[in-house]
């Protein structure tokens, strides 16, 4: 008997400041591949969003990536339904993470799904790439034990950088944002927030470190402009870490302070693999450290939509990104329109 063939979703942007969902039907799996169908997906409120509204420069890296049709997102987690031949890693019903698109159903590589311990729930197993991501930048800063660390940005990317600091032994991790919520979160961690908009950031950091500045600056925020608050934090010989990745790169300019103060500048990228750092091993680890308790996402997902909101999940993470912090799209249930 043949099986009845799914009717999959996707989400899509057609062209800038568009979005809808887009019906397909997926493949049997092949040799090596599996079928897996979505639980759940992270937006990444920092690429998808200047993907979506296309807030990058030309000739950019983004203006060679961002093609239409464009399907966005690359976090997910799902349960597998078919085996191809040859797949020995993963069996029907075990919970997987994966990096692609938005979609209710995927048919890729075995090796490229990555097993999800059944107990993590799937709305925290979703943080695994942006935590992969954030932790490329916090292994470039090289942190050592009792280090100081400036995470700048609250965001989905900070929050996860200041977590992967506190677990490779940072002794004080602050972080500076602009929203008293996003610095609730960090502290909830274990991080010292400060507050951008008020007084001095320079001298709320050298007062909670006692006169000093920190030796490791991290810069989260995606925000041309932020560099130059980063180099002016930095301890003199201390090093800055561009991990935000801005659609504006142009307008990032240095300072007096790298020259006089002989600063560091070191870029991190998510596609700066290694064998000590890539996705199957940042997701073991980071699946590991939180079924232990030693990284918690907990109060991080802060918006659920269905798929076919997801107009009004891009126009509020667009619009009202401070407001945001974990916004997830709910494939579990039907969809509105079967």
């Amino acid at each position: 008997m043949t099986p009845t063939p799914i009717l999959g979703r996707r989400v899509v942007f057609p062209a800038a400041n568009q979005v809808e969902i887009e019906h397909f039907t997926p493949p049997a799996p092949a040799a090596g591949e599996i079928l897996v169908e979505t639980i759940t997906s992270l937006l990444s409120t920092g690429t998808e969003t200047i993907a979506f509204g296309r807030k990058f420069e030309a000739s950019t890296h983004w203006d060679n990536w961002v093609r239409y049709p464009f399907y966005p997102g690359y976090s997910s987690v799902g349960t597998v339904l078919a085996v191809g031949a040859e797949v020995s890693q993963h069996k029907i019903g075990d919970r997987v993470a994966y990096r692609i698109g938005h979609r209710s159903h995927h048919v890729l590589k075995a090796e490229l799904c990555y097993s999800v311990p059944k107990e993590i729930d799937p709305q925290d197993a979703v943080w695994f790439a942006l935590a992969k991501i954030a932790g490329h930048g916090v292994r470039a800063a090289g942190i050592t034990l009792g280090d100081a660390v400036v995470v700048i940005g609250a965001g989905p990317i900070g929050q996860m950088a200041l977590r992967w600091s506190l677990a490779c032994g940072a002794g004080k991790v602050l972080c500076i944002d602009l929203a008293e919520e996003r610095l609730k979160m960090a502290k909830s961690a274990g991080a010292i927030p400060i507050l951008a908009s008020h007084g001095n950031v320079l001298e709320s950091v050298t007062l909670a470190l006692g006169g000093n500045r920190p030796p490791v600056v991290i810069d989260s925020t995606g925000n041309a402009e932020v560099i130059k608050t980063a180099f002016s934090l930095a301890a003199n010989k201390g090093l800055v870490v561009l991990l935000g990745d801005t659609g504006s790169p142009g307008s990032q300019t240095l300072t007096s302070d790298v020259i006089i103060r002989g600063l560091r500048l070191v870029g991190s990228h998510d596609g700066h693999n290694a064998p000590e750092w890539n996705n199957p091993v940042s997701a073991g680890h980071f699946f590991t450290f939180l079924r232990d308790g030693r990284f918690s996402v907990k109060n991080l997902n802060t918006h659920f939509f269905k798929p076919e909101a997801c107009k009004e999940a891009y126009t509020l993470a667009s619009e009202d990104r401070l407001r945001t912090m974990g916004i997830l799209f709910d494939w579990a249930s039907p969809s509105l329109e079967s």
